[in-house]
């Protein structure tokens, strides 16, 4: 079973390239933090993850303050928690785009040129939005900001090369922003599992646990079927080991049990409802797995210290200022 399929499928990534361009050297810009991208991108307060295909040429990349990667043709840079960063190929001031943001999500995809006339390198910049409570696992297992090469096979050269025809046609066409969208979905999904691949062997936190077999099959059932009652004794069962032994590697990687990290799951769903839908308190404590409603209202408030009905008032009441 595959759980980062599985949570994929829930948090709802939506993906789009908003920035293709090419630099001469020297050339720098800073990116501003997705705080300020989100409100043109996913209007409900979504977060935004940022990153960068280099197609060809080479530079650096850093959060604002921190170290300098280098970076070079084929690989890709993602900023997971959207922090505001830089870009550059020689030294000159970085140009800030944050005053520039509307206009350069305005043209979409239109070429930009830019930079001292040197050493040339081609940018593809992405954004992906989701939900911030559902997928709080996935990125908290990521680093700052990482870089990963996605041209060392076939697979790869194969999406890359999709990527760069797809954003050089002149004309939009049907339905051309929708593909644009899978394909940045695609990208971000193959990145991240290069990502875990390459983690090492000691490595413990949810992407590492992703990774282990016995881990990472009852992550895969607990978030295939949320609502089933599950006991430790029947994940157990379903995943093939003692209870002991998945009670003991699920700890060592997630730093907590299996049941209280099914409690939190459900939660962070029935939460994503009630801000969503109009559904009932009820129907949706029944659709995380409760039997009782007053069951659900007190564990909810645990978690989120108001019960439903409060969460729900708040949260229509920060969408209205987004409207």
């Amino acid at each position: 079973m595959d759980v980062l399929s599985e949570v994929l499928k829930t948090i709802k990534l939506d993906g789009a390239f908003f920035y293709n361009a090419e630099f001469t050297s020297p050339w720098s810009f800073r990116e501003p933090p997705s705080v300020a991208v989100s409100p043109h991108l996913s209007p409900s307060g979504g977060h935004v993850i940022i990153y960068h295909l280099i197609t060809e040429g080479r530079c650096a990349a850093s959060i604002e303050g921190g170290k300098p990667i280098g970076i070079g043709s084929g690989d890709i840079v993602i900023f997971p928690h959207g922090d505001a960063h830089i870009l550059g190929n020689g030294s000159t001031q970085p140009v800030d785009l944050e005053p520039k943001l509307h206009e350069i999500l305005a043209q979409g995809l239109k070429l930009a040129r830019a930079g001292g006339g040197g050493e040339l390198t081609k940018i593809v910049c992405g954004y992906m939005s989701c939900d911030p409570q559902l997928s709080s696992a996935l990125l908290a297992g990521l680093p700052r900001v990482f870089r990963v090469p996605i041209r060392d096979d076939s697979g790869g050269q194969w999406l890359e090369n999709t990527i760069r025809f797809s954003v050089s046609q002149n004309e939009g066409g049907a339905g051309r922003e929708a593909v644009l969208s899978k394909l940045s979905e695609a990208l971000f999904v193959e990145t991240i599992r290069r990502y875990i691949a390459q983690l090492p062997t000691e490595e413990t936190g949810w992407l590492a646990g992703v990774r282990d077999p016995e881990v990472g099959n009852a992550l895969a059932l607990l978030h295939r079927a949320p609502a089933t009652p599950w006991t430790i004794a029947t994940l157990a069962r379903e995943v093939g080991v003692s209870r002991s032994v998945l009670a003991e590697r699920f700890k060592h990687y997630l730093k907590e049990p299996p049941m209280s990290y099914l409690t939190h799951w459900r939660l962070q769903l029935a939460a994503r409802m009630l801000k969503s839908t109009s559904r009932g308190v009820a129907d949706i404590a029944a659709d995380v797995g409760y039997e009782s409603e007053a069951a659900f209202n007190r564990a909810f408030k645990r978690q989120f210290t108001v019960p439903p009905a409060r969460f729900r008032d708040a949260a229509r009441r920060t969408a209205a200022v987004y409207e």
